[in-house]
């Protein structure tokens, strides 16, 4: 069986924490709880963490499939470079964020889940994992001359080879003439 990869996990924790972090953050400010401030800076570090989170990183092994519109926020997370693409890094970037946080309690959800996504990108460091970007493959053009030796003759469903009739070209030349007519026609009316 395979490795686990860490990250992906991670990053799947994180960006759903980063939305609950922000919807916390909503109500706590809306409803002009006693400390909405931290409602405010709620806000604030969900939509970091969510902008941070949404670009997926490429895995080791197999393909990944690419969130939409994920190339545009993988060039700012590229720009970053190690700040980004270090687990480390990024597991106490998401504790720092969590801190403040959890002095609420419309936000305290999204806290924790911010707690348990650290604790998955420091296990994804500890396994020597680190964030890629999905670069796209520049299509390649099939060749043609290369693909195909000799192009069928006749049109689908085609019989096996040596079941195959003899073209009618040949077929008109051994029965005698071009223009013989392998369907009998009877001059009768009916």
């Amino acid at each position: 069986m395979g490795q686990i990869e860490w990250a992906m996990w991670a990053n799947e924790q994180a960006l759903a924490s980063g939305l609950i972090l922000l919807t916390g953050g909503i109500v706590a400010t809306a409803g002009q709880f006693t400390l909405w401030y931290f409602g405010a800076y709620s806000i604030a570090a969900g939509v970091l963490v969510c902008l941070l989170e949404y670009p997926r990183g490429k895995r080791r092994k197999g393909s990944t499939m690419e969130r939409c519109g994920q190339k545009y926020m993988t060039s700012v997370v590229k720009l970053f470079g190690p700040l980004t693409r270090n687990y480390y890094i990024r597991s106490i970037l998401h504790i720092a964020l969590a801190v403040p946080a959890a002095f609420l309690l419309a936000t305290i959800l999204g806290t924790a889940c911010l707690v348990i996504a650290s604790a998955i990108y420091l296990m994804a460091a500890i396994h020597g994992e680190e964030w890629r970007p999905i670069e796209q493959k520049p299509k390649e053009r099939p060749q043609i001359g290369g693909t195909i030796k000799q192009p069928p003759t006749q049109p689908p469903p085609r019989p096996p080879a040596e079941v195959r009739r003899k073209q009618p070209e040949e077929a008109g030349e051994a029965s005698g003439g071009p223009q013989s007519n392998p369907i009998p026609v009877s001059d009768e009316v009916v």
